[in-house]
């Protein structure tokens, strides 16, 4: 047994665009066979880990190691359902929907927390995986104690959801139809962001600046393209995804946010790590990707609600046991050259 187990950690090492390959399509296959109820609910929880794992993609293709997501995603979720329950529940503000300001808002405080993690990263050199867990840390202990302020609980009042969105005749398509015709907003965002990251990334001169950031910055600086710039709007970028995708999750899911152990984000940023790793830093892959991962959430759910005999705290480990499995097998995946790195102008 143990043979085998090394001989397929190795084709997966020397073959890793492959296993990844086969990770996406069991995912679909699972999420094709699966319930409408739980392909539907499968595509909703995979919004917040999807739209993290592009950003993670940008800001690691740069050169930082933003491992910080699952704090911008907190930070994001939290903000958006304040700023909704203060501009008023159900209301609008100029004309558009206040669930429209509170996603806006989300987005801001996300790019914030990035553009801090940033600076404190590229302008003070500090070691990045240190700055991503200090503003997990700073998120995950600032929201719940901004809920108590405000609403005396960890956990905030609960506010309207985006209601879904019917494409007429495109819904009645079987299968295709009801999943990405006739659903939330924050999935059409989810589907508009996959295209978005993938064509800003590979398609761009800015997708290749970023690029050339992680794998050498020496070249680019030479090039006259300033390395700091690029690095810093790679981790901005990161932090308008993140941003969008815990708004997204929090306005379109949950229509709620609470504060509680690990908040209700409860570890999505970090599986959005694995997920893009999984996919070797390919927007459309990782999404896909997470597909796989929000399917187990699904089932954890599912599991819960049927009342099987097993302890919940076990139920609950289904997630992330899977990411555990996955890191063990894509263990290989290789990081841009010069990820983790600090970089001067002027450098030898």
């Amino acid at each position: 047994m143990g043979k085998r187990f090394r001989r397929t950690r190795e084709f997966i090492g020397r073959h890793p665009r492959a296993a990844s390959l086969s990770a996406v399509a069991i995912a679909l296959a699972f999420l094709w066979a699966t319930p409408a109820s739980w392909q539907t609910s499968t595509l909703r929880l995979a919004v917040p880990i999807a739209l993290a794992a592009i950003g993670g993609i940008f800001a690691e293709k740069s050169g930082v190691i933003n491992i910080g997501i699952e704090g911008l995603l907190i930070v994001s979720a939290f903000s958006s359902i304040i700023a909704v329950y203060w501009l008023g529940d159900g209301g609008a503000t100029m004309g558009v929907s206040n669930l429209w300001w509170g996603l806006l808002v989300g987005i801001l405080v996300s790019v914030l927390f990035a553009l801090i993690f940033a600076i404190v990263c590229i302008e003070f050199k500090a070691d990045q995986i240190i700055a991503g867990l200090a503003i997990w840390l700073i998120s995950l202990g600032l929201a719940p104690f901004a809920s108590r302020i405000v609403f005396g609980s960890p956990n905030t009042a609960s506010v309207a959801r985006f209601g879904s969105v019917t494409v007429p005749g495109l819904s009645e398509i079987p299968i295709v139809g009801y999943l990405l015709f006739d659903t939330e907003p924050q999935v059409y965002l989810m589907l508009a962001g996959t295209v978005a990251g993938w064509y800003l990334l590979s398609r761009t001169t800015f997708g290749r600046w970023v690029v050339a950031s992680g794998e050498n910055p020496k070249a680019l600086d030479t090039a006259g393209v300033d390395v700091r710039k690029v690095r810093y709007a790679a981790v901005l970028l990161s932090g308008v995804f993140a941003g969008l995708g815990g708004a997204g999750f929090a306005l379109g899911t949950l229509g709620t946010f609470a504060g509680g152990g690990d908040t209700a984000i409860n570890g999505r940023g970090f599986i959005a790590i694995a997920t893009y790793l999984l996919a070797n830093y390919h927007p459309v892959g990782a999404v896909l990707s997470s597909f796989l991962f929000a399917g187990l959430n699904s089932l954890q759910t599912a599991l819960q609600s049927a009342g099987y005999a097993i302890p919940t705290e076990l139920i609950r480990t289904i997630p992330h046991m899977s990411v555990i499995v996955v890191l063990v097998l894509v263990g290989r995946t290789r990081l841009p050259d010069a990820a983790g790195d600090h970089y001067e102008s002027g450098e030898d």
